[in-house]
This record gives structure tokens, C-alpha cells and sequence, in this order.
């Protein structure tokens, strides 16, 4: 049922402002008209309907038709950075990842170490420490991150790591960060162990902090990973189940490390139940949020932004936001939807009909819509610069172009 927004608004003028011929940036006009506005209240409500336990929107039509993001500090301190701001706390952050995998095998050490080169965005370590100090200033205002919750911070990229090695062997990837995957130098069986004692390295680091209430919420995250890996491997017949499906995949395998990682250090910091509901919706709206540009990215930026293949998704056979959006104008995806894009010419011809289509225009504004909703929950938390730098990265969620 929810697909019957798309029917009969006028989104297709809206959609091509100029402001939105950029990839990640939504322009005024998209974000201030109610012919806009109004399918994607639908779409929230429907999706709440549809899936209520993850992706909850039901408060989008109680927001104003302003911007999502703000570019401006909140706090009255000095501004700085996000990046900059949280790298104070994540110095040594792979070396001490290294230490951390204590490998006597050269061949093991190098392929577990292959990932952890300092050449990453480390988006998911800044969140966490950015995270942590947010909950403990508004807890007591202490400026001091503990040294638990900087671990957090490690635990996560390692975790995401072992998942990238992992997914690359599922998906037979052959390059990640501009560079030849471990399954290819490597061969597929090696990769697997990689993947496994990373995982297993972080574990270890995990149960050392001693704090059980941490240790459930990020198995949590692996177990998400597992059971995304598999609603990816299969797709829904019903075009009705099909974007609920997909946002549950995202959530699973994307925003459930962000958002658990987040509540983690809330914990850590803050005894405070409410807290830890604002860092875990901060950080899961967030998470949706920068996978749906990254599957934006996959139709509108090159090989040599993103640093591994694009239309990467459709040759894998998924059907992603763009591909489920362009459906509703290019009836015909469906078949293609449900072979997986499996006979010659299948992935040009989708390819092209999204590119047609408004499916990266509404992806996008679907994105946008979750850090709006990131921002209203960072927002309960006292004012201080990484509260505001938090804020700021919804805005760099949005706007990246790999």
C-alpha cells in the first residue's frame, strides 16, 4: 500500500530544483514544498505500519519544513572540526587496533592488518567518541572521555572491518579504499579466517571492559550483521514488502553498529535510560542515513571517488532505494527486480532507468528526513561542541560525494 504516495503527486517538478543535481545535497526547494512534503509523510507512516520495531518515522509530520541540518554551532563555544574534534580522543587509533590483534603469523598478521592502514574515514570511531562526550557532559559536564568508552570506539571499527572482509568474499569483490581486497590477494578461505579473528580480537576487547549491559548491545550488532547478510542473499515477491525489506537489511547491516555503539558509551557514561535512547535513535537515523546516500553514490559518482566499483549493487543483484523508487515509474524494473538482474543487459537497462527516474532525488530526501530526525534526538542532549559537531556530521552524512 505504501507505494501509492507516489501516485498522483506532483514530486517530478519538485524534485529537479536545481539544488538537487548534486548527489548528496537537497535544494530549497525540495525541503520547503508541501507537494513534497506530503508523500513522504505518507511513505513515514506507512513504512511505521510496516516495520515499527527499527525504522520508526511516525514523528516526521510533527517537523517543520526548515532544513534538517545546521551548519551553525548550537552550543555558544568555539566551533571546530567534527573530525578534528573527535580525532583528540582516537590518536594511536590504529595502532592500538594492532596491538589489539596480537598475531605471530606473518601472512595472518598482514592480511589482518591490511585494513587497518590510518587511510580510512574512521566515521564510525568518531561518532563514538564524539558520542561519548556528548553523554557525559550532559550527564555531570565532565570533558574527560573514559578510557572504556574509547574502546568502544576500536570495537566498532573492528567489527566493521571484519564485516567489510567478510562481505567482500560474499560478494566477490575485488577492490575496498582504492586498493585489491584480502579475498583477491589472498584467495576466499584465508579472507574468512581474517574476517573471524578479527571478530574474535574484538570480542576480547569487548569482554574485557566487564561491563555486561555493554557486552549485550554490541553482540547485538553481530548478530545484525548476520541476519542483514542473509534478508540481502533474498528479496520480496510483493512490491508492497519489498522497501520495507530493504530498510531492514540497511538498518541491520549498517545503522545497527552506529546505533549500538552509540547507546554503549551512553551507558558507560550516563546512568540515565533516556540517554541512552537519544544516542541509540541518534546514531540509527544517522546509520540509515549514510547508507542511502551510499547507494545514491553507486549510481552518481565514479570508480575513483568511491575506491571500489559503482553500479556495484545492481550487479550483485540488489535492488536498492533508487532501483525501488524508479520502479514505480519504470513498471518493467519488477521483472528485472526479480531475477536479480540476472540476463545480459539487465544491469545497463536499470541503470538507465534509474538515472531517468527521481529515485536518487527521493533516496536522497529519504536520507535527508533520517538526519532530520538524528538532529531532533541529539538535540534533547545539554549544549556543548560535540553535541554541535554530532549535529554537524548529519550534514557531512549528506553532502559526501564517496
Amino acid at each position: 500500500r505504501w507505494w501509492r504516495w507516489r501516485r498522483g503527486c506532483s514530486w517530478r517538478s519538485a524534485a529537479r530544483s536545481p539544488g538537487l543535481d548534486s548527489p548528496g545535497r537537497a535544494g530549497p526547494r525540495a525541503a520547503a514544498d508541501p507537494r513534497v512534503q506530503m508523500p513522504c509523510f505518507h511513505l513515514a507512516k506507512c513504512l511505521t505500519s510496516a516495520f515499527p520495531n527499527v525504522h520508526s518515522m511516525s514523528r516526521f509530520h510533527h517537523t517543520t519544513p526548515a532544513a534538517c541540518c545546521y551548519s551553525k554551532t548550537q552550543s555558544g563555544e568555539k566551533y571546530t572540526d567534527p573530525f578534528k574534534l573527535g580525532w583528540r580522543d582516537l590518536k594511536g587509533l590504529y595502532e592500538d587496533i594492532r596491538k589489539e590483534l596480537l598475531i605471530s603469523t606473518t601472512e595472518l598478521k598482514e592480511m589482518c592488518e591490511y585494513y587497518f592502514d590510518g587511510k580510512g574515514k574512521a566515521f564510525r570511531p568518531i561518532i563514538v567518541v564524539l558520542m561519548a562526550r556528548a553523554c557525559n557532559i550532559h550527564h555531570n559536564n565532565s570533558r574527560d572521555v573514559q578510557a572504556s568508552q574509547r574502546s568502544i570506539a576500536l570495537i566498532a571499527e573492528m567489527i566493521h572491518t571484519a564485516s567489510l572482509v567478510h562481505d567482500d568474499v560474499i560478494d566477490d569483490a575485488s577492490s575496498r579504499r582504492g586498493k585489491h581486497t584480502v579475498n583477491k590477494i589472498w584467495g576466499e578461505k584465508k579472507a574468512v579466517l581474517a574476517g573471524d579473528l578479527i571478530l574474535s580480537a574484538a570480542s576480547i576487547a569487548l569482554a574485557r571492559i566487564g561491563n555486561t549491559t555493554v557486552i549485550s548491545i554490541l553482540t547485538q550488532v553481530i548478530e545484525d550483521l548476520v541476519r542483514g547478510e542473509f534478508l540481502q542473499l533474498g528479496s520480496k515477491e510483493n512490491e508492497n514488502e519489498r522497501f520495507a525489506h530493504y530498510l531492514e537489511k540497511t538498518f541491520k547491516k549498517t545503522a545497527s553498529l552506529i546505533a549500538n555503539s552509540c547507546k554503549a558509551v551512553s551507558v558507560l557514561g550516563c546512568p540515565d535510560p533516556v540517554v541512552h535512547e537519544i544516542a541509540y535513535q541518534y546514531g540509527k537515523n544517522v546509520g540509515i542515513a549514510f547508507q542511502l546516500i551510499d547507494d545514491v553514490l553507486d549510481f552518481t559518482s565514479c570508480s575513483d571517488q568511491m575506491g571500489k566499483p559503482t553500479s556495484a549493487d545492481l550487479k550483485l543483484g540488489l535492488a536498492t532505494g533508487p532501483v525501488l523508487f524508479a520502479c514505480q515509474q519504470f513498471p518493467e524494473m519488477n521483472a528485472m527486480i526479480m531475477r536479480r538482474f540476472s540476463l545480459p543487459g539487465d544491469v545497463d537497462r536499470a541503470r538507465q532507468y534509474v538515472l531517468q527516474s527521481d529515485g536518487v532525488q527521493q533516496t536522497t530526501y529519504l536520507a535527508q528526513r533520517y538526519c532530520h530526525e538524528a538532529i531532533k534526538e541529539i538535540s534533547k542532549l545539554r549544549p556543548s561542541p560535540e553535541r554541535d559537531a554530532l549535529i554537524q556530521l548529519s550534514e557531512i552524512v549528506l553532502t559526501r560525494d564517496k
